[in-house]
């Protein structure tokens, strides 16, 4: 009997030990990314109804749960407290009909707001309601509602809140609070006439969340709009209106609650190959004042892995007023610093070229934050390989001083230095490298495919000195670890 009770005792010991620890092989596998989001599995694509709310980030996104192309839209869901460890959730909204055809009645993309107001009626205790507007495919633009913090969703009985109309092939809808007017706008992407060249951003107002008014349209933008206000970082007495379309690029303007009028050209805000589908979080707490955005990194690829796609790494927005006008600079939100682990820092080092100096060897790994400022002293060029192997070169991120050029994964982009410097933030996860270049007034965001066990870094340069003014390397840990 004592050795009956030993042997269940032993067993139910290994079992707890077993259980207590984590699974090495959850959210690691080879191009998982380690802190780009990333569904469990199958494919997703646009960030959907970013919205603050109650201590929590909320996000959804595009999601097939049928498998890894795309097709079956679905919202997915997400939380995360610091918009670095995300928390999945069940899917929030389904499709409105049930129908084999894989796009008619589905949920496409759209947004989400805090109902402080209580307009849609449906608040239940202190708790608030938040609404979500999105795409019905074929089906016109539609609501759904949360009364417990986004675990819920409910479909709004009044749907559709803008009927289908076959011929404006409208969709993605952003909503934003107006407060001079005191009332709810709706930017959404449609054409107003039965041809190409009227695509564009139609505007629409609303006392109610439900009813909503025709007002303008700005043509010659594609998908996914947003509208925000933004402060001049260094007029802080100013502020304008910034309407982006669906790769990113922007007009800056003066909105008046009904029409866009716009005082810059169209601007690039991303040079990379993946980038698409850019939204901003609502409701950031004033406290908090940043205008935080992510995007979809589109054209990804993950072989052999069982999800398909990611997000671009959160960032700051910030408008400021340059020599030659207002830009929208982008750059990693602060939190990355979370993940951040073993430090490597140089000041003041020169390199000089043929040599074989790389004065950064000793850093190491598949995940890093680099944050460095360079005096092009004489050099030609200068850069870095990334996740270089020992018989193969990794990838190549080079800086062309004579044409003032940046250049990695066959995209590039114009970077002038300020007094003969440059300044980079670099973003190396397993599937994806982002470059903010002079405080992230040039931006590039690629995905890639390194080779495996691939981890090692070289700084070069070539045609003369390059001094590294500071240069710090943080490996970064996993944002997908279990706690133990």
């Amino acid at each position: 009997m004592k050795s009956v009770s030993f042997s269940l005792f032993t067993l139910i010991f290994l079992f707890l030990l077993t259980a207590s620890k984590p699974d090495k092989k959850y959210y690691n596998e080879l191009y998982r990314p380690q802190f780009h989001f990333t569904p469990e599995k199958n494919w997703h694509n646009d960030p959907n109804g970013l919205v603050y709310y109650d201590g929590e980030y909320h996000m959804f996104y595009q999601y097939n749960p049928k498998g890894n192309e795309w097709g079956y839209m679905h919202w997915g869901h997400a939380v995360s407290t610091d918009l670095v460890h995300w928390e999945h959730l069940p899917v929030a909204i389904y499709p409105d009909e049930n129908s084999e055809d894989k796009e008619y009645c589905t949920a496409f993309s759209g947004s989400a707001i805090v109902d402080d107001r209580n307009l849609l009626g449906k608040q239940q205790g202190d708790e608030k309601t938040l609404v979500a507007f999105y795409t019905s495919k074929s089906c016109g633009q539609r609501i759904a509602y949360s009364t417990d913090r986004g675990r819920t969703w409910e479909k709004y009985e009044g749907n559709p809140v803008i009927a289908y109309d076959e011929t404006d092939d409208a969709r993605d809808p952003k909503v934003i609070w107006h407060e001079p007017t005191q009332k709810y706008v709706m930017v959404l992407y449609r054409k107003t006439l039965d041809d190409d060249k009227s695509k564009g951003i139609s505007f629409y107002t609303s006392e109610n969340l439900v009813d909503w008014e025709y007002k303008s349209h700005v043509f010659g933008f594609y998908e996914c709009p947003d509208l925000i206000p933004m402060q001049v970082s260094n007029r802080p007495e100013e502020t304008k209106w910034v309407l982006f379309d669906g790769d990113g690029s922007y007009l800056i303007g003066n909105f008046d609650g009904e029409k866009f009028a716009p005082e810059s050209a169209k601007m690039k805000s991303d040079f990379g190959k993946n980038y698409y589908a850019t939204q901003t979080w609502s409701n950031i707490p004033e406290e908090d004042g940043r205008v935080i955005q992510i995007a979809w990194m589109r054209g990804g690829t993950f072989p052999d892995m069982p999800f398909n796609g990611q997000m671009t790494f959160p960032a700051e927005l910030q408008l400021t007023k340059f020599s030659f006008g207002y830009k929208v600079t982008r750059k990693p939100v602060a939190e990355i610093e979370l993940l951040h682990d073993k430090q490597y820092s140089w000041e003041n080092e020169t390199q000089i070229p043929g040599i074989n100096q790389n004065i950064i060897k000793k850093a190491k790994g598949d995940c890093l934050h680099i944050i460095g400022e360079f005096d092009l002293k004489t050099c030609n060029n200068f850069g870095f390989f990334i996740r270089n192997g020992k018989k193969t070169a990794g990838t190549e991120l080079l800086y062309d001083v004579k044409r003032g050029v940046l250049s990695v994964l066959g995209t590039s982009a114009p970077v002038m230095p300020v007094d003969n410097k440059i300044t980079l933030e670099i973003l190396v996860d397993r599937a994806s490298i982002e470059v903010f270049a002079n405080g992230g007034q040039t931006v590039i965001s690629n995905c890639f495919n390194p080779e495996e066990g691939a981890e090692n870094l070289v700084l070069f340069n070539n045609g003369g000195e390059l001094k590294v003014n500071k240069l710090d390397i943080f490996k970064l840990n996993s944002a997908w670890v279990p706690s133990k």
